[in-house]
């Protein structure tokens, strides 16, 4: 087994707990702020990680994901990991659709948040000189982008079902009949290669663009 990849491999996981704490907690904030305390009852508007983490989402398979790369088995590109869903009634909502899509798109808006921050860091690695702190900011930001743009695919229980939802007029009732089947259709989507090449794109240019505008230099 090759240490560097695991080492790698490990703390891009721990990267991952960070950024899917702040999703989630995103979620947890915004429901909150639109009428439903489900969720700050329950202590999930919080920064601890601990309260977002899902055993089998957040921990086991992610880390399995981590072992299958490091002994370069293909397996890994079927696992997906996610954090503990935030409980949201949305009979307790101010505007029951509006704010079912301003309670989804908080998670990814607050990537988009730590993304930005992370591409601006990287100008202190640079006046550092400190290679290892720019490409550990560097990867904070692409986790961050991929993990926005992934949740945007139009795909339940992802966050961007919401907003298509929304735009198309579909009941609650029928999204959660869709919603059952909405995990291996999500497995089979993301093994398509062009929805991968988007995804990829999509994170490396708005890199790119944020990367321009605080001075950091081309990315990739």
């Amino acid at each position: 087994m090759d240490m560097r990849l695991l080492t790698d491999g490990l703390i891009t996981y721990l990267c991952l707990v960070i950024l899917i704490t702040f999703h989630e907690f995103g979620h947890a904030w915004m429901a909150s702020k639109r009428g439903d305390d489900t969720a700050r009852m329950l202590g999930r508007v919080s920064r601890n990680p601990l309260v977002h983490m899902d055993l089998l989402g957040t921990v086991i398979l992610p880390l399995l994901a981590v072992f299958l790369s490091v002994t370069g088995s293909g397996l890994a590109g079927f696992i997906i990991g996610w954090g503990k869903p935030v409980p949201v009634h949305s009979a307790n909502l101010k505007n029951r659709n509006v704010d079912w899509v301003l309670v989804a798109m908080a998670g990814p808006a607050m990537n988009v948040l730590l993304g930005a921050a992370a591409v601006a860091a990287m100008r202190m690695g640079m006046a550092l000189e400190s290679p290892a702190l720019w490409e550990f900011c560097l990867r904070l930001a692409v986790l961050n982008f991929y993990l926005c743009f992934f949740n945007l695919l139009p795909i339940p229980p992802l966050d961007g079902s919401h907003l298509l939802r929304y735009f198309i007029g579909m009941t609650e009732e029928r999204f959660l009949q869709i919603s059952q089947y909405g995990f291996f259709i999500l497995i089979f989507v993301i093994q398509i290669e062009a929805v991968r090449w988007v995804l990829r794109e999509a994170t490396y240019g708005s890199i790119g663009i944020l990367a321009s505008l605080f001075g950091v230099g081309r990315i990739g």
